[in-house]
């Protein structure tokens, strides 16, 4: 794992949660990390279980030099589609930012920047690059924990354990009790056939 990209510059990196949701927002996370950061643990959230998720958040948090976290719900998503979506909700989290960065790095191979800051897409950037598995890490535990809380509105679904992945059960609650007023109408809800690996 690398710190910087860009070693002389105030680098960002940038990664999102919930792309393949059937529910629930997409989230964004932008972390700015010193330097010197270095951690024996951190890597792409998907390699870690709950427990070192939360873990690291915690001292993501205490050590960044800044972090935002944002997101992009479903009617958004549904209206401008779930990729541009994504790349709003990492727009969102970077401007929100208390320290401006001088550069950004962001997971994957497409990105739109709007704030007019230089850039980079990488990737598997996740487990190259300590911001991004950072921002992994936030996105995906802060989005966790909305899917937990909206799950007791409806239980049916089984949000708290699926967090609205296409998993089996959440398709057929889907086919049972049609669909919520957080589901994305724009996704094939009924047909999701190929089920999503998620971490509970």
């Amino acid at each position: 794992m690398k710190s910087y990209f860009q070693n002389s510059l105030i680098e960002a990196g940038c990664d999102e949660a919930g792309r393949g949701c059937l529910a629930g927002p997409v989230f964004a996370a932008a972390v700015i990390l010193p330097q010197n950061f270095r951690h024996e643990t951190l890597t792409d959230s998907k390699k870690l279980s709950k427990k070192q998720r939360y873990i690291l958040r915690d001292e993501i948090m205490q050590k960044a030099i800044s972090w935002s976290v944002a997101s992009c719900n479903n009617t958004e998503i549904d209206g401008m589609n779930i990729l541009k979506a994504a790349v709003c909700a990492m727009n969102k989290a970077i401007a929100q930012l208390s320290v401006n960065p001088e550069f950004i790095i962001v997971d994957g191979n497409y990105f739109i920047n709007s704030t007019g800051v230089p850039y980079k897409t990488i990737v598997k950037g996740d487990s190259l690059y300590y911001s991004i598995a950072a921002a992994s890490v936030l996105a995906k535990t802060f989005r966790d924990e909305y899917m937990v809380k909206i799950a007791s509105e409806h239980p049916q679904y089984c949000w708290e354990k699926n967090k609205g992945y296409p998993s089996k059960e959440h398709r057929m609650a889907i086919a049972r009790y049609g669909i919520s007023p957080y589901h994305r109408k724009s996704f094939k809800l009924h047909f999701a056939q190929t089920e999503i690996p998620f971490d509970s």
